[in-house]
């Protein structure tokens, strides 16, 4: 058996589509153009390339984008002043604080500080409570474009067994109660797990997120299981070139599951175009729109 590849790439692509038909509509019957603000702290290389790719797409679906890029030594207070004035903004449906923030910064104080209804994120204390009980939330970008990959693949994913490696609160935590909201049985997997290869030998699903390259051996890999890795890794070649992997060793896992995520192309492209979605979401909700379906779980 030779897996399928889910093609992240293009799903998200269509997905980025159907935003921008909901953005037209929007502006059309409303006269409302869905804002996205990004802000950024410091200069982190890897962090300013993620941060110009959103700008890019969100200006592309026809949304407003609101750049705000602070110094690496930005005090705290001035960063929550200027996270309180885009909470009272109007025309700013989505704030995203780009992570990590530099050490000084605290970063559960500085995620609280934004409007729930504007954490496109998913980040926000009050987001995680009511997405934890299954009620209405900001869903964390991650895990919802994983589970609408999972949704379009596998298709209803009721009763299969589904094994969440690692248990973050960006990834890995909010993956589980998305999956137990589509009736899955959910195993969460950690560092600290004992029999590990026993355990995913019975996953029909499989979602990595370690942040450990090639971590999930593909042996440990139920025949025809599906598989989500969302770990991006970038290894030494020894021969001063790197490459890009997963938390999955794709080569042997490809040959023994029914289908498979790549990396790069798989999960990547999703977490942009679900913030995209999220952003439209609560454009919708601060003014009682109806939502366009199949954006939330």
């Amino acid at each position: 058996m030779t897996a399928r590849t889910i093609d992240g790439k293009a799903f998200a692509a269509t997905l980025r589509d159907y935003v921008a038909e909901h953005v037209s509509h929007l502006k059309q019957s409303h006269g409302v153009t869905p804002g996205l603000a990004v802000v950024l702290v410091g200069d982190d290389p890897a962090s300013q390339v993620y941060v110009r790719s959103k700008e890019k797409l969100t200006a592309e679906v026809g949304m407003n984008s609101y750049m705000y890029q602070l110094s690496a030594d930005t005090r705290e207070d001035g960063l929550l002043q200027l996270i309180e004035q885009l909470n009272l903004d109007p025309s700013v449906h989505g704030i995203l604080v780009q992570l990590p923030l530099p050490q000084h910064l605290d970063e559960a104080l500085v995620i609280n500080a934004i409007d729930r209804a504007k954490d496109v994120d998913g980040f926000h204390i009050t987001n995680v409570g009511l997405l934890a009980t299954g009620q209405k939330a900001m869903v964390p970008c991650t895990p919802l474009g994983c589970l609408m990959l999972l949704r379009e693949y596998r298709g209803n994913l009721a009763g299969l067994h589904a094994v969440v490696v690692g248990r973050s609160n960006i990834v890995g935590k909010p993956m589980a109660q998305l999956l137990l909201r589509d009736n899955c049985t959910v195993t969460v997997v950690h560092s600290f797990t004992r029999n590990l290869p026993d355990i995913l030998g019975s996953a029909d699903i499989v979602v990595a997120a370690v942040g450990r390259p090639l971590f999930v051996q593909g042996k440990w890999i139920k025949t025809g299981a599906t598989v989500i890795d969302v770990g991006i890794n970038r290894v030494d070649q020894g021969d001063g070139t790197t490459r890009l992997v997963g938390d999955v060793d794709y080569a042997a896992a490809k040959e023994i599951a029914w289908a498979i995520t790549p990396v790069p192309g798989g999960v990547g492209p999703m977490t942009i175009a679900c913030l995209l979605a999220n952003t439209v979401t609560a454009c919708c909700r601060a003014l009682t729109l109806p939502e366009p379906k199949g954006l939330t779980p």
